[in-house]
């Protein structure tokens, strides 16, 4: 086959480090916006991006010239630097070491963006880690939870 193709659909979540809640609602929007340009940057198309005071949901397509580690990796390099350099009083700011990529259906779009835009109401009685853990044992992700958070 002389042609690579690809099409992936990726969520990806991580929170802020020690699931502090930087992200106030305020910059929230400005934030999820410079992540979709970052996403962009990289050659994926950024479907949403999302989440509440301590972490972010990207419902992205993956380029097939990009590793999800070396993306996610220049996000948050990205993003980091830009929120430290717009707010100065977040100085501090830094994203958890790890992540969860999960891949879904691009039939699963609807839904996943659905859930992305609903994080506010979702955070309402669930905290992060319980969802998180809701989304590891969804996509079948074995995990020890002493390595989970930081």
């Amino acid at each position: 086959m002389p042609q690579s193709l690809s099409r992936l659909l990726i969520h990806l979540v991580w929170s802020t480090k020690h699931r502090h809640p930087y992200l106030s609602s305020d910059i929230r929007a400005h934030v999820h916006s410079r992540i979709a340009e970052i996403v962009r940057c990289c050659g994926c198309q950024a479907y949403r991006v999302g989440g509440v005071s301590d972490h972010v949901h990207i419902a992205l397509r993956l380029s097939r010239t990009i590793s999800t580690a070396d993306l996610v990796r220049e996000i948050k390099t990205a993003s980091c630097k830009h929120i430290k350099s717009h707010y100065p009083s977040l100085t501090d700011f830094a994203w958890q070491a790890g992540y969860g990529a999960f891949s879904l259906d691009m039939d699963q779009l609807e839904v996943l963006t659905r859930y992305i835009d609903n994080q506010e109401v979702h955070h309402q009685t669930d905290t992060y880690q319980q969802e998180y853990r809701t989304l590891l044992h969804k996509h079948e992700v074995e995990f020890d939870e002493r390595f989970v958070w930081d």
